[in-house]
């Protein structure tokens, strides 16, 4: 019979996360990022210090970045592994609300670990705390009750007996993966207990996988076999089950295409034959039109967000899900499939037997490159470059261990049409909440998941004024990854979605605002000054150049180019649904509108 150790409840807590591990045999929270203060310095920040060495404490610029960092750094793992992030009470810990609600929306874990209020309320009101004038317990961490999977305030140590397991479980559970949020109070932290030995035994949490309810895949093994021009619509939960082989195997046994989300991209090589490339706003004719014929769609590890659904106007046959969450199974009165990507299409393909759908017109998918490929090109003339020559010259540059990312702005539409993915965990998009200033503090955990890839990552200006300060992190740590920053004098993306709704340009580029002095802002300098290797260019040859010297730093890379903030891909694409006004007195809104009126007319009800 085990006995029991006198520790904190600071101490118990890391002691107990450094003792979870994965399937792999290595530490699920590869570390913690840390901004101290008030609220976790002295309590959690002394725990913290005696594991060091087996669970690394990374010291952040701002709040919510290292978050995000900690985000991306499971992302590109397919969420074996995950981190936590600890701050102060109040401000430090409103800061990483944002962070959780784009953990919760990606469906990816995070252990997020701020300070709270004193327990015992002794000195109430404390500095940065939130009085509830109503509630006696509210503090500012109530803000991550809507954004976490799961929440507790730990206002005794021994909670953490039931806390801990609960928080591992949902960030290691297939269908509830998310953040967990404990909330500690600080007086708490530093209180001792009597733990049992027994709880810091080393555990590996395994990833369940969820084998198809027998009625569930006979449903949608009939459907599928009825279908003469099925596809499938592949999701994000592709790459997290580890199902991308077993996809290809499935599409290429029954002749299935494949359309991809943004999520999903990377699935399949972008020239396998079967696959059909992007879907939806930002997709492609030949994966657009193949779902608009489809008389079956088949959703694997995919939300069904509207930017994949064209607003649930692009589908007009019968949908299938085939997710592990019954929440995304269910969408859309859809035949749903509750399993894991990977045994769900091994044992849907068995049910399906010799069944193979007629062959996808390849020509479309040829045409498609006809008209999309002479947009990467690098230009002849004098003129700005556009985000789509960007997003030729480095397209050029790229090896097969590069790895493309972003998050928000015009490129995640260029990259989803344009870019060519070569190899599942290529093509790294945070587009589920889409959030400016992902993409540095992404790129940098990336490439500390995995040191072997060729990190890019794509920011416009206006993303990067969001949130840069985790460049000087990289620069510290000497993480080594590239930073193309499109400078376009604004929010480009907006803008044209402001005109293609009827507006006027108004409050989006630098030069239709209110200000007393012109921007002049030289982003290569202050990258440079926050540790960057930078360099200016005007040209895509340069672009190209500065590409082609972008190896043997021990620090991020950055290259800044000019580019027009107007022209995009016009090919592809469908109809997104944004509200426009009813009446205006801009012609131009109310034509927008009649068309608004128009379009709603193709949204598929059920």
């Amino acid at each position: 019979m085990s006995g029991t150790i006198r520790l904190t409840a600071a101490q118990a807590l890391v002691r107990y996360i450094a003792a979870q591990k994965n399937e792999d045999g290595e530490t699920f929270l590869a570390g913690c990022w840390a901004i101290f203060g008030h609220g976790n310095v002295a309590g959690l920040g002394e725990a913290l210090y005696q594991v060091r060495e087996e669970l690394p404490t990374y010291r952040g610029h701002n709040e919510q970045t290292m978050a995000h960092a900690a985000i991306a750094y499971a992302k590109q793992l397919r969420r074996r592994r995950a981190m936590a992030v600890t701050s102060s009470i109040g401000p430090g810990a409103t800061n990483m609300v944002t962070a959780a609600a784009l953990a919760h929306v990606n469906r990816l874990p995070v252990l997020f670990l701020p300070g709270d209020v004193f327990a015992h309320r002794g000195p109430d009101p404390v500095l940065q705390q939130i009085e509830g004038h109503t509630d006696g317990t509210t503090s500012a961490n109530d803000c991550f009750r809507p954004v976490s999977r799961y929440f507790d305030r730990i206002t005794r140590p021994e909670q953490l007996l039931t806390a801990l397991p609960r928080a591992f479980r949902v960030m290691t559970d297939p269908a509830e993966c998310g953040p967990a949020t404990l909330a500690l109070c600080q007086d708490v932290q530093a209180e001792a207990y009597d733990w049992p030995e027994a709880f810091f035994e080393p555990k590996i949490w395994h990833q369940r996988r969820i084998r198809p309810d027998l009625g569930e895949l006979s449903r949608v093994a009939e459907l599928l076999k009825t279908a003469k021009n099925p596809v499938i619509v592949a999701g994000g939960g592709v790459h997290y089950s580890g199902a991308t082989e077993a996809l290809k195997v499935f599409a290429e046994a029954h002749n299935v295409p494949i359309a991809e989300t943004q999520a999903g991209k990377s699935a399949l090589p972008w020239d396998h034959p079967l696959n059909l490339g992007p879907i939806g706003v930002t997709g492609g004719e030949p994966a657009n039109d193949r779902c608009a014929e489809a008389d079956v769609v088949l959703g694997v590890g995919t939300r069904l967000q509207d930017f994949t659904t064209g607003s649930w106007s692009i589908f007009s046959g019968q949908l299938a899900t085939l997710n592990v969450n019954a929440h995304d199974a269910a969408k859309h009165h859809a035949e749903p499939l509750l399993a894991d990507a990977r045994v769900g299409l091994q044992e849907l393909s068995e049910a399906l037997g010799d069944y193979r759908a007629e062959a996808p017109d390849a020509g479309k998918k040829a045409d498609w490159f006809v008209k999309v490929d002479p947009l990467t090109d690098a230009p002849t003339g004098n003129a700005l470059p556009t985000d789509m020559q960007v997003v030729g010259a480095v397209q050029r540059a790229a090896r097969d261990e590069t790895v493309v990312m972003c998050a928000a702005g015009t490129m995640p539409g260029e990259l989803h049409k344009l870019w060519k993915a070569g190899k599942p965990g290529s093509y790294h998009m945070e587009y589920g909440f889409s959030c400016m200033g992902y993409e540095i503090a992404g790129a940098m955990a990336i490439k500390m998941a995995e040191p072997e890839r060729d990190v890019i990552c794509f920011t416009g200006d206006g993303t990067y004024m969001m949130a840069n300060s985790e460049m000087a992190t990289a620069a510290m740590m000497g993480i080594p990854f590239t930073v193309v920053i499109t400078d376009n004098r604004g929010f480009g993306c907006i803008n044209r979605l402001q005109m293609g709704t009827g507006g006027a340009e108004f409050n989006n580029l630098l030069d239709h605002a209110v200000h007393e002095t012109p921007s002049a802002i030289d982003f290569a300098k202050h990258a440079e000054a926050m540790g960057a290797v930078s360099v200016k260019v005007s040209t895509i040859a340069e672009l190209e150049e500065a590409l082609a010297n972008r190896d043997g730093h021990k620090k991020p890379y950055v290259v800044v180019i000019d580019t027009d903030p107007y022209p995009s891909t016009e090919h592809g694409g469908s109809w997104w649904e944004v509200g426009i006004p009813e009446v205006s007195p801009r012609e131009t809104v109310n034509a927008a509108r009649a068309t608004y009126e128009q379009k709603k007319k193709l949204q598929k009800a059920l």
